[in-house]
């Protein structure tokens, strides 16, 4: 039996949750959808995983979605020799002229515009953050000299972020396009792109969708760096949904500033009527323990409590020991607390300004005469799955169900909060449209007799346009 929660789980794929049994497992302890990272993916085995899953959906009537996660520009030094250490007051090199074996003294950057990009003063920060250094001096051609604020042992091939620094580099990668266009040759539900700073990165990315794709793959932006922060409101109106991506987010800013930064990027998310997702060590003692923490019951409980609409998973399920375990814990944190009368979506009402003004408003309106007439479901008949953003956005006491045609938006929907979606393909009249649907709700038991129920729908059904048509039923 599927779980009832509303809020979503978003697991990510790896070597932990590889055969059948597992995934169908995790998908019956709740997971909604499954994340390809493709900073370590190898085609054909993703290949081999997003069919294992498609064939569930075809067997067991699932609908669960796939979101290719590209990698963005991650910075990088090169190979090191074995146990290199700075200390505290060091001066260290970072060349970019020439590939060498990494020392105490110097080291190679993969990124070929690092000498000009930087200026002195700015800081370095390796291997998410433990080891800091100050830049000292940069030639702007291929050498940096940098003193060492906070010593350690330098690893191979660790990250690098700049957090004071403004990088030249777009936020697709030559590695990024092909993933991308590989995602996108297998229809995944959603593309998260990683490190975005502007509108532009996300133009980019969108328009390498219209050019490999006849339909619309939505786009998740990933919030990670403090100029994302300061372009947030521009870069809200090109993605589909946020992502709150707490790993870099607390390298580039201080730890300490990322829980209200998560809170007002839940606030600004749940504004625009977009979905957002919060992600990054929620339950990681549980990649080697059965039981997690009490902060990170705490911060998955939390992070629903702020208005995310999915939490998500990384070691836990991709190389954890109990990836199903994690996800009926999740499950059940989620659950205890998703009710609760303490969460509260912002109530701005629709703006004028768009063609799906209607739209926007008989959604929003649903969605408020659901709760006062106490209605038991939302149902709606969509092709394009708008009124299904629209209505999960607004945060209704019923269940959301959605009934398409299209088979592409079955699973992409799976991502939001509170939303089933049902394959449905008559289009005979409306009024035999709702007494067809309000069946299938009633034989599924989601509503009994004498129940209250909305139905939401485009009138001519045929013409399949924007809906314009709101209804209450009472269930015979």
């Amino acid at each position: 039996m599927l779980t009832n929660k509303k809020t979503k789980i978003v697991a990510t794929l790896g070597p932990a949750c590889s055969t059948r049994e597992i995934i169908k497992d995790m998908i019956d302890a709740g997971v909604n959808v499954f994340r390809v990272n493709f900073s370590h993916a190898d085609y054909e085995d993703v290949k081999e995983k997003i069919n294992l899953i498609r064939g569930l959906n075809e067997e067991f009537g699932y609908t669960t979605a796939i979101l290719g996660d590209l990698q963005g520009p991650k910075l990088r030094v090169g190979v090191m020799e074995e146990g290199v250490v700075v200390k505290d007051g060091d001066l260290i090199t970072f060349t970019t002229a020439e590939d060498i074996l990494g020392t105490a003294k110097k080291v190679f950057m993969k990124y070929q515009n690092f000498p000009n990009d930087v200026n002195p003063g700015e800081r370095i920060l390796l291997d998410d953050g433990k080891l800091i250094f100050e830049i000292v001096e940069t030639d702007k051609k291929s050498e940096v000299i940098a003193r060492v604020i906070q010593g350690g042992e330098l690893k191979s091939k660790k990250g690098v972020n700049l957090p004071n620094t403004k990088i030249s580099l777009p936020a697709m990668t030559e590695k990024d396009i092909a993933d991308a266009i590989f995602a996108i040759g297998q229809n995944v539900d959603w593309i998260a792109l990683s490190f975005v700073k502007t509108p532009r990165d996300l133009q980019d990315l969108q328009e390498l969708i219209a050019e490999h794709s006849e339909y619309k793959i939505p786009i998740i932006a990933k919030i990670e760096m403090p100029e994302a922060l300061e372009n947030i409101d521009k870069i809200v109106a090109y993605c589909d949904a946020l992502m709150v991506a707490r790993g870099d987010l607390g390298v580039e800013l201080p730890a300490h500033e990322v829980p209200l930064v998560q809170k007002e990027l839940i606030r600004r998310a749940k504004t625009a009527r977009i979905p957002v997702i919060v992600a990054t060590q929620m339950m990681e003692t549980m990649i080697t323990s059965l039981t997690p923490t009490r902060a990170e019951v705490n911060d998955v409980a939390n992070s629903v409590m702020d208005g995310a609409d999915a939490v998500m998973l990384s070691g836990e399920t991709a190389t954890g020991n109990y990836p199903v375990q994690v996800i009926q814990k999740m499950t059940q944190i989620i659950e205890a607390v998703e009710d609760s009368p303490l969460i509260q979506v912002p109530q701005n009402t629709p703006q004028i300004k768009t063609k799906r003004f209607i739209t926007k408003t008989i959604c929003h309106h649903a969605a408020t005469m659901a709760n006062v007439i106490k209605a038991k479901a939302i149902c709606t008949l969509t092709n394009s799955g708008y009124t299904a953003f629209q209505i999960s956005a607004w945060r209704p006491n019923s269940h959301i169900l959605v009934f398409t045609s299209n088979k592409r938006i079955l699973t992409q929907l799976n991502l939001l909060w509170g939303v089933k979606s049902f394959f449905y393909e008559k289009t005979v009249s409306t009024d035999d449209t709702v007494t067809d649907i309000n069946e299938i709700v009633k034989q599924k038991g989601f509503v009994q007799k004498g129940d209250f129920l909305i139905n939401l729908a485009a009138m001519p059904i045929k013409e399949k346009g924007m809906v314009n048509t709101l209804r209450v039923s009472e269930i015979e």
